[in-house]
C-alpha cells in the first residue's frame, strides 16, 4: 500500500496534493509561483498533460494544480540537493532518517519503491484514460527524493529509474515532477 503510494505521488503527485492550502495575507493580487527547473533538464510535456488529465478524471470539480515534468541524465542525488539547497533545506535525509522520524517528515528525504507493484495500482486509472500501457514492462525498484513545498514554490518529486506510461517503457533518467 506504501508503494501504491509513493508511485501514485511521483507520477500523479498533483492527485494527492490540493492546490488550496494557502500561507500568509490574503491581497488582492494572485502570488507568484514558480517552477525552477534543474540545468539541462528536458520538459515532459506528454507526460505532464497526461497527469493533469488524471487529476481531471479523479478530481472533474478542481482544476489541476500547476504541474511541470522533466527528467535528466543528472544522478538522482544531485538533483534532489539541487532542490534542497534551492529551497534553504540543506542535506537530504536518509530513507533510515525519514522513517524514524515518525509522523513528521523531514523536509527533504529519500524513499524506495517497486516499479511494478506501484505501476500495477495505476491500471485501472490507465484503463479510464484509454492509454494502452503495458504494464507488464515495468519492473525493477527505484529510488526516490521528497522535496516538501515552500511559498510561492512547488513540491518537487525526484525518482530514477521510472516507467514512462505514455511509451510503456523503463527510463533510466532522473524524472522530476514539480506540483503545486
Amino acid at each position: 500500500m506504501l508503494r501504491t503510494r509513493i508511485l501514485l505521488s511521483l507520477l500523479f503527485v498533483c492527485i494527492l496534493f490540493p492546490a488550496g492550502c494557502r500561507r500568509g495575507e490574503n491581497t488582492a493580487e494572485p502570488e507568484a509561483f514558480s517552477f525552477v527547473v534543474y540545468p539541462g533538464s528536458r520538459y515532459l510535456g506528454q507526460l505532464t498533460e497526461k497527469t493533469k488529465e488524471a487529476h481531471r478524471l479523479i478530481d472533474p470539480s478542481t482544476e489541476p494544480p500547476p504541474t511541470a515534468i522533466y527528467d535528466t541524465d543528472a544522478t538522482l542525488e544531485a538533483v534532489a540537493q539541487f532542490y534542497a539547497d534551492s529551497y534553504g533545506y540543506g542535506e537530504v535525509k536518509g530513507e533510515t532518517a525519514a522513517a524514524s522520524a515518525g509522523t513528521e517528515k523531514p523536509q527533504a528525504y529519500y524513499t524506495s519503491g517497486d516499479v511494478a507493484a506501484d505501476t500495477k495500482a495505476l491500471e485501472e486509472l490507465l484503463r479510464k484514460m484509454e492509454m494502452p500501457t503495458d504494464i507488464s514492462k515495468a519492473s525493477g525498484s527505484y529510488r526516490a527524493a521528497q522535496i516538501a513545498p515552500r511559498r510561492h514554490r512547488p513540491r518537487v518529486t525526484v525518482q530514477r529509474p521510472y516507467f514512462d506510461v505514455t511509451t510503456s517503457e523503463m527510463v533510466d533518467r532522473t524524472l522530476i515532477t514539480m506540483t503545486r
